[in-house]
């Protein structure tokens, strides 16, 4: 079942968390093929107050979608060559999103997908998606089959420069995924677990 509107019109750090384990799927454009990853890492950033959000700077033309409605797709291009997929959350005006960090390949993919920009590669997702609508048939997310997977935070990578934004344990993974990029969220012997009926 696809995900509607309403789930992305919540709390970031709770979208984040309930992504894990939903089915990504991009009908290519090129060739048509629907290439589908079971998502097992996200990153919530939670508007211009969080230093490591995009929103931070203000709104440009690259972080508008981030200010309209939730339940959009907002790409953006790292190092210049990698692109990264984020899930618009929250109602419009907050810019709230969800970095999808990690997944595992369920249909049609290249390669792994174990990093941002690597899922990005291997679904064939770029700029041309920006903006798209997750409610519609080309790029969404689908409903998690089965109970709820046992998750594991950590601090975001990269943002260093965020100050006490950057120790906000706002990575999401699922527990023991192998899937899950470097630097995993927790050392194993001080992981904070988060328990799968909550």
């Amino acid at each position: 079942m696809k995900l509607p509107r309403e789930f992305y019109a919540r709390p970031t750090v709770q979208v984040a968390r309930d992504l894990l384990g939903c089915a990504l799927v991009h009908r290519d454009p090129d060739d048509g093929r629907e290439r589908r990853c079971r998502v097992v890492e996200t990153e919530a950033y939670c508007g211009a107050k969080d230093l490591a959000c995009h929103a931070a700077k203000g709104r440009t033309a690259r972080t508008e979608v981030m200010f309209g409605e939730p339940g959009h797709a907002y790409l953006y291009l790292i190092y210049g060559m990698y692109w990264c997929f984020n899930v618009v959350a929250r109602p419009p005006g907050l810019a709230e999103a969800v970095l999808v960090r990690a997944a595992v390949p369920l249909a049609h993919c290249d390669g792994h997908l174990s990093g941002p920009g690597a899922l990005c590669r291997g679904l064939h997702l770029d700029g041309r998606r920006y903006g798209a609508d997750l409610c519609g048939d080309a790029l969404y997310l689908e409903a998690r089959e089965g109970p709820r997977p046992r998750i594991v935070t950590g601090e975001r990578v990269n943002v260093d420069y965020a100050g006490v934004w950057a120790r906000k344990r706002w990575r999401f993974a699922i527990d023991q995924e192998p899937a899950v990029s470097r630097p995993r969220p927790f050392p194993m012997a001080r992981r904070r677990q988060i328990p799968p009926d909550r």
